[in-house]
């Protein structure tokens, strides 16, 4: 199973449109030595996040969303997969704004 990023793949392959803003599919990878994003995974169509936090009581998820807030500079939230590492993260605004800022940073 190939877990590396695979640089062809953009934010709009792993991503929609939705009301109110962009949803984008993650593979979130908790307790890592540094939180960031890793890339796109193409098998599984979904934006690798690297999160510090351990995926206990919530605290993964609210580094999630706290980093990509961060680096959209928009409202973020989780809105499915809560106890997941597969998630699905809502951000608020423009999708094709958001689109254009995340792919700049992967």
């Amino acid at each position: 199973m190939p877990t590396e990023p695979y640089p062809n793949m953009e934010i709009a392959d792993v991503s929609r449109p939705a009301a109110g803003g962009l949803e984008i599919d993650l593979l979130v990878s908790p307790k890592a030595s540094k939180a960031g994003i890793g890339g796109v995974v193409e098998w599984r169509k979904r934006l690798i996040v690297r999160v510090r936090a351990p995926p206990l009581e919530g605290r993964a998820n609210r580094e999630v969303e706290v980093l990509l807030a961060q680096l959209t500079g928009r409202r973020t939230a989780v809105i499915a997969g809560q106890t997941s590492r597969q998630k699905t993260v809502l951000i608020a605004g423009d999708p094709e704004e958001i689109c254009a800022d995340l792919q700049t940073k992967t």
